[in-house]
């Protein structure tokens, strides 16, 4: 989930669940329900239950130490204690559901090992950008299956590399099944935050994601208001489209202020990230979605030297329009932190990223997507009490 990268009292210890529906955050609650405009004229989303604030998502599962989207991450993730595991969908030639972070497998698997697959190395333009490599739309399933997973930043991750060619691609009913047995091994229920990759693009080759996901979270349960997932989306009307098919919460994912959503682009929508963070693009998003999940660069700017600025009023009118917060991505090497909380030369050493996690949760989000979910959860403590 991610295209790379007024104070308010760190309060709303209330446990927040994915249970919205109507317009915007009409919500399950044991002490009663709440409409968006209610939640609104509060300044924060209604009573819902399930997960704590502020909620750890495992990004890719635990990719700050294994292999991205593989079933080692997601249960890593899992066992650190992560409040919700993130699985990215792309399909495959076929039409299956298969969990990467982009259709381009060139970085994240073994492909290029593969001289069979020599010939599907091609040149593509995906949302506007120009890709050269080997993409899933090319492959059946059973062919990605030949294929195993390898950690996609060896550079910074070298660690990670232990765990190259461990696992293979997941499918989405694999992670499906894998949540239904952890769960009743657990007693509790295992949340999943699962987004649409390239809804736009994908609608066109005739592999409309929408339609897969639902009657998937429908086969296993998951597709009711009280579902313990998240639905999320870089384009508005992919979100738009799952809300016709399912009662699933959902968040509209954004990502730099200057940027636009493809399927803006591709409808001719002037709008940017900038404008759909306004009082009234969130009063637009709140009418079909639950939350948003802004780049964090939304949250708080940085600024030129690369230190974190001065925080938006994003977060309390996110909240005024009854959406919640999820922000990502956090990690805890020095090249992905702020300036002012990197230590040391080394870019790939550890910084100091619980300082970051602590300014970031001061603004008040209700949660974050984090590479590190034990960094995370150590940090969100403070901030359950």
């Amino acid at each position: 989930m991610e295209r790379e990268q007024r104070e308010q009292q760190p309060g709303r210890r209330t446990l927040l669940g994915a249970a919205a529906l109507g317009a915007g955050a009409m919500a399950l609650g044991g002490a009663g329900t709440a409409t968006a405009a209610e939640a609104g004229a509060a300044g924060k989303p209604g009573p819902v239950r399930g997960l704590p604030v502020p909620t750890v998502i495992g990004h890719r599962g635990a990719s700050g130490y294994r292999p991205e989207h593989t079933l080692g991450s997601y249960q890593l993730a899992l066992d650190m204690g992560a409040d919700i595991v993130e699985q990215d969908l792309v399909p495959t030639k076929d039409g299956h559901l298969v969990c990467r972070h982009e259709n381009d497998i060139t970085a994240t698997t073994d492909v290029s090992a593969h001289p069979e697959f020599a010939d599907r190395k091609t040149t593509k333009t995906v949302d506007g950008t120009k890709l050269t490599g080997w993409f899933t739309e090319d492959f059946t399933l059973a062919e990605l299956k030949t294929l195993r997973a390898k950690e996609r930043i060896p550079g910074t991750r070298q660690r990670n590399t232990l765990y190259d060619g461990r696992w293979e691609v997941p499918t989405f009913e694999e992670v499906l099944q894998w949540a239904d047995r952890e769960g009743r091994k657990r007693g509790r229920k295992v949340w999943l935050y699962v987004e649409t990759k390239h809804p736009t693009y994908f609608r066109k080759l005739g592999l409309g994601l929408e339609e897969r996901v639902a009657k998937l979270l429908r086969k296993y349960g998951r597709h009711k208001k009280d579902a313990a997932l998240f639905l999320q989306s870089f384009e508005p009307s992919s979100i738009q489209r799952l809300r016709k098919l399912v009662d699933a919460p959902s968040v509209v994912l954004l990502s730099t202020m200057t940027s636009r959503p493809w399927d803006f682009v591709e409808a001719n929508d002037p709008r940017t990230v900038a404008d759909l963070v306004k009082p009234e693009g969130l009063k637009w998003i709140a009418s079909y979605a639950q939350g948003i999940g802004p780049d964090l660069s939304v949250i708080i700017p940085r600024t030129p030297d690369g230190k974190l600025g001065t925080p938006t009023s994003v977060v309390k009118d996110a909240h005024a329009a009854g959406l919640v917060l999820h922000p990502y991505t956090m990690r805890n090497e020095n090249t992905f932190l702020p300036a002012d909380f990197r230590r040391g030369t080394d870019a790939n050493a550890y910084g100091d990223a619980f300082g970051a996690f602590k300014a970031y949760f001061a603004t008040g989000i209700d949660g974050i997507f984090s590479d590190n979910p034990d960094t995370a959860l150590l940090a969100a403590a403070d901030f359950r009490k």
